[in-house]
């Protein structure tokens, strides 16, 4: 079996939300702690493509932070290629592992300088990490990672604001392959993009990686996005894991109830005629998360161990799951 090139255990992150002290102190006040992110473990094969999907709130973005060293977890590990990069034992390893990571954001119109042309914003990976120092070389380069996402090699003198998003994005697309890297994090990378446009740029992103042998992290909510892209798709609700499985596996037969909920929100193009039920409440806030599963408030199937006890995750031949419902056989098919 081939070994993961990524591997996340037991990750959170909590941020203190607290009031400054003095105001905590005159109005007695306790902090007040915010966990974002708890106690996520996956991995990710070499040329896989693992989809972390979930509602706005679910955590997504911030593991994906922490995988790319953006945020440091208050617990758990990230190790890529055996190095942890929360924790690096050896500085030049994690010094040479940076090259080979590298992130695709969310804003298009947010994540490229507008004061740079685009030729600086393609080559200031090459620049930094040393992989050229001819400018002919660099610029040759850039004109070639610009033909290669679909763009001129002339746009390299024009500004971002000169571009469409769909433009944007493959230059955002075009700076993440300069520096020749291995494994990219993609958070929401077509959120921001009109439908059209976010087919051409999901095409883009799978012949990138049938031609470089990428590894993907990609975060979505949208779930027809997920299954055109993923490998493998993990399902996170206010900060947890509660469904890991094939992507093909997950959609045909999905097990934790708030994956079915997710899929019963996605509209039916082939006219199936299933039963389909509409998405109820809204994620509870984080602050003060319910007792128990933290999905059962919402939860059709919720009994009294489902609101004082939480679900450990259950590994079989399907996939994960942490669900008493799915332990104890009370989920219909």
């Amino acid at each position: 079996m081939t070994e993961p090139l990524v591997s996340v255990r037991n990750l959170s992150r909590t941020f203190d939300v607290s009031k400054p002290w003095l105001n905590r102190v005159i109005e007695r006040e306790e902090k007040r702690l915010l966990r974002a992110v708890q106690d996520v473990s996956f991995t990710i094969a070499p040329r896989e493509t693992f989809a972390l999907v979930g509602e706005s709130g679910s955590g997504k973005s911030t593991v994906a932070n922490m995988v790319v060293g953006l945020l440091q977890p208050t617990n758990g590990s990230v190790i890529i290629d055996g190095v942890d990069i929360a924790k690096p034992a050896d500085a030049q390893k994690l010094k040479a592992l940076r090259r080979r990571i590298q992130m695709i954001f969310q804003s298009p119109y947010a994540s490229l300088n507008p004061r740079w042309r685009v030729d600086r914003i393609i080559a200031e990976p090459i620049r930094a990490f040393g992989l050229m120092s001819d400018n002919r070389e660099i610029e040759a380069e850039v004109g070639r990672l610009l033909r290669t996402v679909g763009l001129d090699p002339a746009d390299g003198a024009k500004y971002p604001h000169e571009f469409s998003g769909g433009q944007r994005q493959r230059i955002a697309i075009a700076r993440a392959l300069s520096s020749k890297p291995e494994f990219i994090v993609c958070d929401e990378p077509t959120s921001a993009l009109d439908v059209s446009v976010q087919a051409q740029i999901l095409n883009l992103m799978r012949d990138l990686q049938d031609e470089f042998g990428l590894t993907y992290l990609f975060i979505s909510h949208n779930l027809a996005v997920v299954r055109h892209m993923a490998t493998r798709i993990g399902v996170m609700y206010l900060g947890r894991l509660v469904e890991v499985a094939p992507a093909r596996q997950m959609f045909a037969s999905p097990r934790h109830p708030y994956t079915r909920m997710l899929l019963d929100a996605v509209p039916d193009l082939e006219m199936t005629g299933r039963s389909r039920k509409p998405v109820d409440g809204e994620i509870p806030n984080p602050i003060t998360p319910p007792p128990g599963c933290p999905f059962n408030p919402r939860c059709p199937l919720a009994n009294g161990r489902c609101r004082t006890e939480m679900p450990a995750a259950m590994t079989d031949g399907l996939g994960t799951v942490a669900c008493h419902a799915v332990a104890e056989g009370r989920l219909g098919a």
